[in-house]
Protein backbone atom coordinates (compact mmCIF):
# COMPACT_ATOMS: atom_id res chain seq x y z
CA UNK A 1 0.00 0.00 0.00
CA UNK A 2 1.39 3.29 -1.09
CA UNK A 3 0.96 5.84 1.92
CA UNK A 4 2.55 8.70 -0.38
CA UNK A 5 0.41 8.90 -2.80
CA UNK A 6 -0.63 11.89 -3.91
CA UNK A 7 -3.70 12.68 -6.21
CA UNK A 8 -2.52 13.88 -9.76
CA UNK A 9 -4.30 14.87 -13.05
CA UNK A 10 -2.39 12.26 -14.62
CA UNK A 11 -3.71 9.60 -12.57
CA UNK A 12 -7.27 10.60 -12.25
CA UNK A 13 -7.37 10.47 -16.02
CA UNK A 14 -5.88 7.38 -16.34
CA UNK A 15 -8.98 5.57 -14.07
CA UNK A 16 -10.85 7.32 -15.98
CA UNK A 17 -9.68 5.97 -19.54
CA UNK A 18 -9.45 2.44 -17.77
CA UNK A 19 -13.08 3.19 -16.75
CA UNK A 20 -14.19 4.13 -20.30
CA UNK A 21 -12.81 0.75 -22.10
CA UNK A 22 -14.24 -1.15 -18.66
CA UNK A 23 -10.77 -2.33 -17.99
CA UNK A 24 -11.62 -3.83 -14.10
CA UNK A 25 -8.72 -5.45 -13.74
CA UNK A 26 -6.58 -2.92 -14.24
CA UNK A 27 -8.57 -0.33 -12.26
CA UNK A 28 -8.40 -3.18 -9.11
CA UNK A 29 -5.08 -3.20 -9.47
CA UNK A 30 -4.61 0.31 -9.54
CA UNK A 31 -6.72 1.03 -6.21
CA UNK A 32 -5.10 -2.29 -4.38
CA UNK A 33 -1.76 0.35 -4.06
CA UNK A 34 -4.17 2.99 -2.12
CA UNK A 35 -5.24 3.58 1.13
CA UNK A 36 -8.86 3.56 1.66
CA UNK A 37 -8.62 7.44 2.13
CA UNK A 38 -6.83 7.68 -1.28
CA UNK A 39 -9.60 5.84 -2.90
CA UNK A 40 -12.29 8.43 -1.06
CA UNK A 41 -10.29 11.43 -2.63
CA UNK A 42 -10.56 9.34 -6.41
CA UNK A 43 -14.18 9.43 -5.51
CA UNK A 44 -14.46 13.08 -4.75
CA UNK A 45 -13.06 14.19 -7.99
CA UNK A 46 -14.67 11.77 -10.41
CA UNK A 47 -18.22 11.78 -11.63
CA UNK A 48 -21.19 9.74 -9.95
CA UNK A 49 -20.67 7.43 -12.53
CA UNK A 50 -17.12 6.38 -12.75
CA UNK A 51 -17.34 6.43 -8.84
CA UNK A 52 -20.18 3.92 -8.36
CA UNK A 53 -17.92 2.15 -11.06
CA UNK A 54 -15.01 1.85 -9.15
CA UNK A 55 -17.19 1.66 -5.45
CA UNK A 56 -18.27 -1.15 -7.18
CA UNK A 57 -14.92 -3.12 -7.54
CA UNK A 58 -13.94 -3.07 -4.40
CA UNK A 59 -14.00 -5.73 -1.46
CA UNK A 60 -16.77 -5.40 0.88
CA UNK A 61 -14.73 -4.44 3.51
CA UNK A 62 -12.12 -1.59 1.19
CA UNK A 63 -15.87 -0.69 0.13
CA UNK A 64 -16.82 0.17 3.69
CA UNK A 65 -14.06 1.76 5.16
CA UNK A 66 -14.04 4.12 1.76
CA UNK A 67 -17.27 5.37 2.58
CA UNK A 68 -16.73 6.00 5.59
CA UNK A 69 -13.61 7.91 4.27
CA UNK A 70 -15.69 9.92 2.35
CA UNK A 71 -16.42 13.83 2.67
CA UNK A 72 -20.11 14.03 4.25
CA UNK A 73 -21.51 16.33 1.10
CA UNK A 74 -19.98 13.68 -1.13
CA UNK A 75 -21.00 10.61 0.40
CA UNK A 76 -24.48 11.85 0.63
CA UNK A 77 -24.82 12.28 -2.90
CA UNK A 78 -23.17 8.87 -3.07
CA UNK A 79 -25.34 7.11 -1.29
CA UNK A 80 -28.83 8.91 -2.93
CA UNK A 81 -27.33 6.89 -5.90
CA UNK A 82 -27.02 3.64 -4.27
CA UNK A 83 -30.22 1.52 -3.43
CA UNK A 84 -30.65 0.22 -0.10
CA UNK A 85 -29.57 -3.17 -0.88
CA UNK A 86 -26.01 -1.95 -1.79
CA UNK A 87 -25.68 0.18 1.76
CA UNK A 88 -26.99 -2.40 3.93
CA UNK A 89 -24.13 -4.55 2.35
CA UNK A 90 -21.65 -2.23 3.15
CA UNK A 91 -23.43 -1.44 7.12
CA UNK A 92 -22.93 -5.33 7.49
CA UNK A 93 -19.06 -4.72 7.67
CA UNK A 94 -18.85 -1.15 9.09
CA UNK A 95 -17.82 -0.91 12.90
CA UNK A 96 -21.69 0.22 14.72
CA UNK A 97 -21.32 3.53 15.45
CA UNK A 98 -19.54 4.22 11.63
CA UNK A 99 -23.14 2.66 10.31
CA UNK A 100 -24.88 4.92 13.05
CA UNK A 101 -23.24 7.80 11.50
CA UNK A 102 -24.13 7.13 8.19
CA UNK A 103 -27.22 5.98 8.88
CA UNK A 104 -28.29 9.40 10.17
CA UNK A 105 -27.34 11.41 7.41
CA UNK A 106 -30.03 9.64 4.73
CA UNK A 107 -33.80 10.33 4.83
CA UNK A 108 -36.09 8.20 7.59
CA UNK A 109 -37.35 6.19 4.64
CA UNK A 110 -34.13 5.29 3.48
CA UNK A 111 -32.78 4.72 6.97
CA UNK A 112 -35.74 2.01 7.21
CA UNK A 113 -35.42 -0.13 3.66
CA UNK A 114 -31.49 -0.30 4.68
CA UNK A 115 -31.79 -1.70 7.99
CA UNK A 116 -34.40 -4.18 6.86
CA UNK A 117 -31.77 -5.27 3.89
CA UNK A 118 -28.76 -5.85 6.90
CA UNK A 119 -27.79 -9.27 7.01
CA UNK A 120 -26.65 -9.96 10.53
CA UNK A 121 -29.78 -8.82 13.16
CA UNK A 122 -27.66 -7.88 15.74
CA UNK A 123 -25.40 -5.34 13.84
CA UNK A 124 -29.05 -3.94 13.12
CA UNK A 125 -29.96 -3.64 16.52
CA UNK A 126 -27.05 -2.16 17.64
CA UNK A 127 -27.40 0.84 14.82
CA UNK A 128 -30.77 1.31 15.62
CA UNK A 129 -29.99 1.65 19.13
CA UNK A 130 -27.24 3.49 18.41
CA UNK A 131 -29.38 6.04 16.60
CA UNK A 132 -32.19 6.79 19.32
CA UNK A 133 -28.92 8.50 21.67
CA UNK A 134 -29.20 12.46 21.46
CA UNK A 135 -26.44 14.05 18.71
CA UNK A 136 -23.11 15.32 20.51
CA UNK A 137 -23.27 12.74 23.55
CA UNK A 138 -21.06 9.96 24.08
CA UNK A 139 -23.82 7.22 23.39
CA UNK A 140 -24.56 8.37 19.50
CA UNK A 141 -20.39 8.40 19.14
CA UNK A 142 -19.69 5.30 20.72
CA UNK A 143 -19.43 1.62 19.22
CA UNK A 144 -20.93 -1.55 20.55
CA UNK A 145 -18.06 -3.32 19.51
CA UNK A 146 -15.58 -4.58 22.48
CA UNK A 147 -13.87 -7.09 24.21
CA UNK A 148 -15.94 -7.52 27.59
CA UNK A 149 -14.80 -10.58 30.04
CA UNK A 150 -16.70 -11.96 33.22
CA UNK A 151 -14.68 -11.22 36.67
CA UNK A 152 -15.73 -14.56 38.20
CA UNK A 153 -14.04 -16.38 34.62
CA UNK A 154 -10.46 -18.14 34.78
CA UNK A 155 -7.32 -16.92 32.56
CA UNK A 156 -8.18 -20.00 30.09
CA UNK A 157 -12.17 -19.70 29.97
CA UNK A 158 -11.08 -15.57 29.42
CA UNK A 159 -8.97 -16.29 26.35
CA UNK A 160 -11.01 -18.77 25.27
CA UNK A 161 -13.89 -16.09 25.18
CA UNK A 162 -11.94 -13.25 23.53
CA UNK A 163 -10.70 -15.21 20.54
CA UNK A 164 -14.51 -15.10 20.04
CA UNK A 165 -15.28 -11.58 20.53
CA UNK A 166 -12.43 -10.78 18.39
CA UNK A 167 -14.34 -11.63 15.33
CA UNK A 168 -16.13 -8.89 15.03
CA UNK A 169 -13.43 -6.02 16.61
CA UNK A 170 -10.92 -4.55 14.39
CA UNK A 171 -8.59 -3.27 16.64
CA UNK A 172 -8.37 -4.14 20.80
CA UNK A 173 -7.69 -1.69 22.79
CA UNK A 174 -8.68 -2.56 26.22
CA UNK A 175 -10.33 -5.82 27.89
CA UNK A 176 -13.06 -4.41 29.99
CA UNK A 177 -14.10 -6.84 33.31
CA UNK A 178 -17.69 -6.72 34.08
CA UNK A 179 -19.76 -8.59 36.99
CA UNK A 180 -22.66 -11.28 36.75
CA UNK A 181 -25.30 -8.43 35.47
CA UNK A 182 -22.77 -6.81 33.33
CA UNK A 183 -21.37 -3.85 35.39
CA UNK A 184 -18.08 -2.50 34.65
CA UNK A 185 -15.62 -3.72 37.64
CA UNK A 186 -12.52 -2.87 35.82
CA UNK A 187 -10.01 -3.13 33.34
CA UNK A 188 -7.50 -6.67 32.47
CA UNK A 189 -4.14 -5.91 30.87
CA UNK A 190 -3.08 -8.07 28.38
CA UNK A 191 0.11 -8.62 30.08
CA UNK A 192 -1.11 -9.83 33.48
CA UNK A 193 -3.45 -12.02 31.94
CA UNK A 194 -0.19 -13.48 29.49
CA UNK A 195 1.90 -13.41 32.57
CA UNK A 196 -0.90 -14.99 35.11
CA UNK A 197 -0.54 -18.87 36.19
CA UNK A 198 -3.69 -21.11 34.54
CA UNK A 199 -6.40 -21.08 36.33
CA UNK A 200 -6.02 -17.83 37.86
CA UNK A 201 -9.38 -16.03 38.29
CA UNK A 202 -9.73 -12.53 36.43
CA UNK A 203 -10.98 -10.56 39.48
CA UNK A 204 -7.84 -11.61 41.01
CA UNK A 205 -5.51 -9.77 38.57
CA UNK A 206 -7.59 -6.90 37.10
CA UNK A 207 -7.41 -3.40 37.35
CA UNK A 208 -10.14 -1.60 39.64
CA UNK A 209 -10.95 2.07 39.33
CA UNK A 210 -11.13 2.45 35.42
CA UNK A 211 -12.67 5.84 34.23
CA UNK A 212 -15.69 5.89 32.02
CA UNK A 213 -18.18 8.39 30.78
CA UNK A 214 -22.54 8.10 30.67
CA UNK A 215 -24.42 7.37 27.68
CA UNK A 216 -25.55 10.84 27.80
CA UNK A 217 -22.14 12.70 28.22
CA UNK A 218 -21.95 15.35 25.78
CA UNK A 219 -18.60 14.96 23.25
CA UNK A 220 -16.87 17.62 24.58
CA UNK A 221 -16.65 16.22 27.68
CA UNK A 222 -15.28 12.86 26.10
CA UNK A 223 -12.77 14.47 23.81
CA UNK A 224 -12.03 16.71 27.15
CA UNK A 225 -11.07 13.34 29.21
CA UNK A 226 -9.57 11.70 26.26
CA UNK A 227 -7.28 14.27 25.84
CA UNK A 228 -6.71 14.69 29.45
CA UNK A 229 -5.42 11.32 30.73
CA UNK A 230 -4.18 10.21 26.94
CA UNK A 231 -6.74 7.80 26.39
CA UNK A 232 -6.94 5.59 23.13
CA UNK A 233 -10.45 4.07 24.22
CA UNK A 234 -13.16 5.03 26.89
CA UNK A 235 -16.13 2.89 28.40
CA UNK A 236 -19.65 3.85 27.89
CA UNK A 237 -22.31 3.09 30.64
CA UNK A 238 -25.77 3.37 31.10
CA UNK A 239 -27.60 4.93 34.08
CA UNK A 240 -27.63 1.74 36.04
CA UNK A 241 -23.33 1.18 35.35
CA UNK A 242 -23.81 -1.63 33.02
CA UNK A 243 -21.35 -1.65 30.19
CA UNK A 244 -22.96 -0.28 26.73
CA UNK A 245 -19.98 -0.01 24.34
CA UNK A 246 -16.53 2.30 24.04
CA UNK A 247 -15.52 5.43 22.15
CA UNK A 248 -12.25 5.11 20.26
CA UNK A 249 -9.74 7.66 19.85
CA UNK A 250 -10.29 8.11 16.06
CA UNK A 251 -13.40 9.08 16.91
CA UNK A 252 -12.52 11.88 19.70
CA UNK A 253 -10.13 13.27 16.80
CA UNK A 254 -13.06 13.66 14.26
CA UNK A 255 -14.75 15.89 17.08
CA UNK A 256 -11.85 17.75 18.10
CA UNK A 257 -11.53 18.61 14.24
CA UNK A 258 -15.57 19.45 14.05
CA UNK A 259 -15.42 21.81 16.55
CA UNK A 260 -12.05 23.28 15.86
CA UNK A 261 -13.44 24.11 12.28
CA UNK A 262 -16.49 24.98 13.60
CA UNK A 263 -14.87 27.30 16.24
CA UNK A 264 -12.62 29.45 13.53
CA UNK A 265 -15.68 29.43 11.08
CA UNK A 266 -17.61 31.25 14.01
CA UNK A 267 -14.58 33.27 14.73
CA UNK A 268 -14.37 34.24 10.75
CA UNK A 269 -17.92 35.05 11.05
CA UNK A 270 -19.65 32.65 9.45
CA UNK A 271 -22.45 31.27 11.13
CA UNK A 272 -22.94 27.48 9.68
CA UNK A 273 -20.67 24.92 9.39
CA UNK A 274 -20.13 25.39 5.42
CA UNK A 275 -17.49 23.83 2.86
CA UNK A 276 -16.26 25.61 -0.55
CA UNK A 277 -18.20 23.08 -2.58
CA UNK A 278 -21.59 24.30 -1.38
CA UNK A 279 -23.90 26.11 -3.05
CA UNK A 280 -23.85 29.98 -3.37
CA UNK A 281 -27.14 29.89 -1.56
CA UNK A 282 -25.69 27.75 1.42
CA UNK A 283 -22.67 30.00 1.63
CA UNK A 284 -24.44 33.68 1.42
CA UNK A 285 -26.59 32.55 4.16
CA UNK A 286 -23.73 31.13 5.97
CA UNK A 287 -21.73 34.64 5.75
CA UNK A 288 -24.54 37.03 5.64
CA UNK A 289 -25.26 37.54 9.17
CA UNK A 290 -22.14 38.70 10.65
CA UNK A 291 -22.41 40.81 7.64
CA UNK A 292 -24.96 42.81 8.61
CA UNK A 293 -23.55 42.86 11.62
CA UNK A 294 -20.74 44.40 10.73
CA UNK A 295 -22.95 46.81 8.90
CA UNK A 296 -25.50 47.75 11.54
CA UNK A 297 -21.66 48.64 13.51
CA UNK A 298 -19.74 50.62 10.79
CA UNK A 299 -23.70 52.86 11.06
CA UNK A 300 -23.10 52.92 14.35
CA UNK A 301 -19.40 54.18 14.72
CA UNK A 302 -20.73 56.53 11.74
CA UNK A 303 -22.93 57.67 13.91
CA UNK A 304 -20.57 58.26 16.95
CA UNK A 305 -18.09 60.43 14.72
CA UNK A 306 -20.84 62.66 13.63
CA UNK A 307 -21.59 63.32 17.15
CA UNK A 308 -18.27 65.15 17.16
CA UNK A 309 -18.61 65.89 13.73
CA UNK A 310 -18.23 69.67 14.61
CA UNK A 311 -14.75 69.13 17.04
CA UNK A 312 -13.65 66.94 14.01
CA UNK A 313 -13.70 70.21 11.88
CA UNK A 314 -12.12 72.41 14.32
CA UNK A 315 -9.35 70.16 15.14
CA UNK A 316 -8.85 67.60 11.93
CA UNK A 317 -5.78 65.67 12.68
CA UNK A 318 -7.80 63.63 15.36
CA UNK A 319 -9.31 61.93 12.42
CA UNK A 320 -5.93 60.59 11.51
CA UNK A 321 -6.00 58.33 14.29
CA UNK A 322 -9.63 56.83 14.04
CA UNK A 323 -8.01 53.61 12.15
CA UNK A 324 -5.64 53.22 14.69
CA UNK A 325 -8.21 53.38 17.85
CA UNK A 326 -10.62 51.22 16.00
CA UNK A 327 -8.15 48.76 14.80
CA UNK A 328 -6.32 48.66 18.51
CA UNK A 329 -9.69 48.12 19.99
CA UNK A 330 -10.93 45.12 18.22
CA UNK A 331 -7.53 43.16 18.36
CA UNK A 332 -7.32 43.72 21.72
CA UNK A 333 -10.61 42.15 22.43
CA UNK A 334 -10.02 39.13 19.99
CA UNK A 335 -7.36 38.73 21.82
CA UNK A 336 -8.30 38.20 25.01
CA UNK A 337 -11.47 36.74 24.36
CA UNK A 338 -9.54 33.93 22.25
CA UNK A 339 -7.73 32.87 25.08
CA UNK A 340 -10.69 32.55 27.40
CA UNK A 341 -12.53 30.42 24.49
CA UNK A 342 -9.22 28.55 24.39
CA UNK A 343 -9.28 27.91 28.08
CA UNK A 344 -12.98 26.87 28.20
CA UNK A 345 -12.83 24.45 25.27
CA UNK A 346 -9.64 22.62 27.17
CA UNK A 347 -11.45 23.44 31.05
CA UNK A 348 -8.37 25.31 32.16
CA UNK A 349 -10.65 27.63 33.25
CA UNK A 350 -12.66 27.81 36.53
CA UNK A 351 -15.92 29.72 35.95
CA UNK A 352 -16.28 30.08 39.47
CA UNK A 353 -14.12 33.09 40.05
CA UNK A 354 -14.86 35.30 36.77
CA UNK A 355 -14.03 39.16 38.88
CA UNK A 356 -10.58 37.46 39.32
CA UNK A 357 -10.54 36.96 36.32
CA UNK A 358 -11.37 40.14 35.17
CA UNK A 359 -8.64 41.55 37.46
CA UNK A 360 -5.96 39.81 35.75
CA UNK A 361 -7.17 41.15 32.28
CA UNK A 362 -7.03 44.32 33.88
CA UNK A 363 -3.97 44.15 34.57
CA UNK A 364 -2.67 42.47 31.87
CA UNK A 365 -4.40 45.50 29.47
CA UNK A 366 -3.36 48.50 31.85
CA UNK A 367 0.44 46.90 31.18
CA UNK A 368 -0.27 46.71 27.47
CA UNK A 369 -2.21 49.49 27.37
CA UNK A 370 0.71 52.10 29.15
CA UNK A 371 3.49 50.33 27.19
CA UNK A 372 1.44 51.18 23.46
CA UNK A 373 0.24 54.68 24.66
CA UNK A 374 3.76 55.41 25.51
CA UNK A 375 5.13 54.64 22.00
CA UNK A 376 1.85 56.49 20.49
CA UNK A 377 2.78 59.54 22.49
CA UNK A 378 6.36 59.37 21.53
CA UNK A 379 6.08 59.47 18.37
CA UNK A 380 2.81 61.87 17.78
CA UNK A 381 5.22 64.46 19.81
CA UNK A 382 8.28 63.93 18.00
CA UNK A 383 7.29 64.01 14.64
CA UNK A 384 4.30 66.36 15.04
CA UNK A 385 5.21 68.06 18.14
CA UNK A 386 1.81 68.36 18.97
CA UNK A 387 1.78 67.78 23.12
CA UNK A 388 -2.15 67.93 23.01
CA UNK A 389 -2.44 65.65 20.45
CA UNK A 390 -0.01 63.23 21.61
CA UNK A 391 -1.44 62.82 24.96
CA UNK A 392 -5.14 62.57 24.10
CA UNK A 393 -4.17 60.09 21.68
CA UNK A 394 -1.98 58.18 24.07
CA UNK A 395 -4.53 58.53 27.16
CA UNK A 396 -7.20 57.03 24.68
CA UNK A 397 -5.39 54.46 23.33
CA UNK A 398 -5.00 53.23 27.32
CA UNK A 399 -8.63 53.63 28.09
CA UNK A 400 -9.26 51.59 24.60
CA UNK A 401 -7.02 48.76 25.26
CA UNK A 402 -8.17 48.41 29.34
CA UNK A 403 -11.95 48.44 28.40
CA UNK A 404 -10.81 46.05 25.35
CA UNK A 405 -9.36 43.55 27.57
CA UNK A 406 -11.79 43.61 29.73
CA UNK A 407 -15.02 42.80 27.64
CA UNK A 408 -13.38 40.46 25.34
CA UNK A 409 -12.83 38.37 28.84
CA UNK A 410 -16.26 39.29 29.80
CA UNK A 411 -18.32 38.45 27.01
CA UNK A 412 -17.16 34.70 26.02
CA UNK A 413 -17.65 33.96 29.97
CA UNK A 414 -21.00 35.11 30.33
CA UNK A 415 -22.24 33.27 27.09
CA UNK A 416 -20.96 30.17 27.91
CA UNK A 417 -22.70 30.31 31.52
CA UNK A 418 -25.86 30.66 29.36
CA UNK A 419 -25.15 27.41 27.26
CA UNK A 420 -23.86 29.72 24.63
CA UNK A 421 -21.19 28.77 21.92
CA UNK A 422 -18.12 31.28 23.67
CA UNK A 423 -16.66 31.20 20.15
CA UNK A 424 -18.77 33.84 18.96
CA UNK A 425 -17.19 36.23 21.01
CA UNK A 426 -13.96 35.86 18.93
CA UNK A 427 -15.86 36.56 15.68
CA UNK A 428 -17.28 40.23 14.21
CA UNK A 429 -19.22 40.62 17.29
CA UNK A 430 -16.73 41.58 19.47
CA UNK A 431 -14.62 43.64 16.89
CA UNK A 432 -17.96 45.41 16.10
CA UNK A 433 -18.73 46.07 19.52
CA UNK A 434 -14.87 47.40 20.59
CA UNK A 435 -15.10 49.33 17.55
CA UNK A 436 -17.69 51.57 18.41
CA UNK A 437 -16.74 52.11 22.30
CA UNK A 438 -13.67 52.62 21.41
CA UNK A 439 -14.33 55.38 18.89
CA UNK A 440 -16.32 56.99 21.80
CA UNK A 441 -14.07 57.13 23.98
CA UNK A 442 -11.52 58.23 21.99
CA UNK A 443 -13.65 61.32 20.91
CA UNK A 444 -15.08 61.85 24.36
CA UNK A 445 -11.58 62.22 25.68
CA UNK A 446 -10.66 64.20 23.22
CA UNK A 447 -13.33 66.82 23.36
CA UNK A 448 -12.42 67.20 27.05
CA UNK A 449 -8.90 67.89 26.14
CA UNK A 450 -9.50 70.18 23.22
CA UNK A 451 -12.78 72.11 24.48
Amino acid sequence: MDLQFKLTKDFIEEIQELIASDNREAVVNSLNKLHEADIAEILDVVSMEEAKYIFRLLEDERASDVLVELEEDIRLKFLKALSAKEIAEQMDNMDSDDAADIMAEMPEEKQEAVIQQIEDPQQAIDIASLMQYEENTAGAIMGTELICVNENWTTDQCIEEMRIQAEDVQYIYTVYVVDNDKRLTGMLSLKSLLFAKRGTLVKDIYIENVRSVNSDESTEEVASMMQKYDFVALPVLNPDRILIGRITIDDVVDIIQEEAEKDYQMASGISENVESSDSVFALTRARLPWLIVGLVGGVLGAKVIGLFEVQLGQFPEMALFIPLIAAMAGNVGVQSSAIVVQGIASNNIDLSGIVGKLFKEFRVALLNGIVCAILIFLFIFLVDSDLKLGLTVGLSLLAVIIFAGIFGTLVPLLLHKRNIDPALATGPFITTSNDVIGLFLYLYIGYLFYF
